[in-house]
């Protein structure tokens, strides 16, 4: 009974976070590694799970979630993804990822809690600018892709995708938006690519480490595969303003709660 449990939640953890990922361009990570940890620790439900084994398993799930929604995004159109732009902002991720993939095992469960919560607060705040300047924008402005300034970025998002197990694209998708000028729908379709090449150098390093419960990882790549065509196939008829303020409220939430968390257990 305890193992049909174990697959229901995985299945119902994948399924959401691949669905929200897919429609605005986070990956998911930031609801995969959060609830396994907290399940982790507070239920008997899923065995062996640690901040860095839940930080590998949500990686190695990114790789499929990015991969899925690339093929989905590129189904829709060849503008839909500016692969180019894609492709060259992963050149900064690459090593990014994998030098944060090798700082994770240096993360507590206590500072983890703080640190993650404290960056899951910044990430909310820079959702709240992402969809203010992107109510503003006219879709005829052109992209204006700084090139070394877009590799450096993306090498510090990188870090915080190797170390948090988050994909990258909670972070490159606002950047883009806000820095680049890129469309809301480009960004997001483009994230998925800085979210599959993050994923794969960051499951490189957590493998290597042996952070990844393989289990526990397929059950959500399954479910991920799912629910990215659902979120790819929703995300233009569904009001992601509306999806975002959610996203942006239950992070607010979660980041406040991990905070006290942490300190409480100093």
């Amino acid at each position: 009974r305890c193992k049909a449990m174990t697959v229901i939640i995985l299945l119902i953890i994948g399924l959401v976070s691949s669905i929200i990922g897919s429609l605005i361009g986070v990956g998911g990570g930031i609801i995969i590694v959060p609830t396994l940890v907290f399940i982790g620790a507070n239920f008997d439900l899923l065995s062996g799970i640690t901040t860095q084994t839940a930080i590998g398993i949500s990686s190695v799930t990114l790789v499929f979630t990015g991969l899925f929604s690339i093929i989905a995004y590129r189904g829709k159109g060849k503008d839909a993804i500016d692969f180019r732009n894609g492709i060259l902002f992963s050149i900064g991720i690459i090593p990014g990822s994998l030098l944060g993939a090798y700082l994770s095992q240096f993360l507590n469960d206590i500072y983890f809690n703080i640190i993650f919560g404290i960056f899951l607060f910044l990430i909310s705040i820079l959702l709240f600018i992402k969809d203010y300047l992107a109510s503003k924008k006219d879709s005829t402005t052109e992209k204006n892709v700084n090139l070394t300034l877009g590799i450096i970025f993306a090498f510090f998002v990188g870090i915080s995708a190797g170390l948090f197990g988050i994909g990258g694209g909670v972070l490159m998708t606002p950047l883009m938006i806000i820095v680049f000028n890129f469309t809301p729908h480009v960004a997001v379709a483009t994230s998925m690519i800085i979210i599959f090449t993050s994923s794969l150098a960051s499951s490189v390093g957590h493998v290597i480490q042996g952070h990844v419960i393989w289990g526990y990882g397929l059950i959500l790549i399954i479910a991920s595969y799912v629910g990215t065509k659902c979120g790819v196939k929703i995300n233009r008829s569904i009001n992601s303003a509306k999806l975002s303020n959610l996203l942006k409220f239950v992070l607010i939430c979660l980041s406040i709660y991990l905070i006290i968390k942490g300190f409480i257990e100093l």
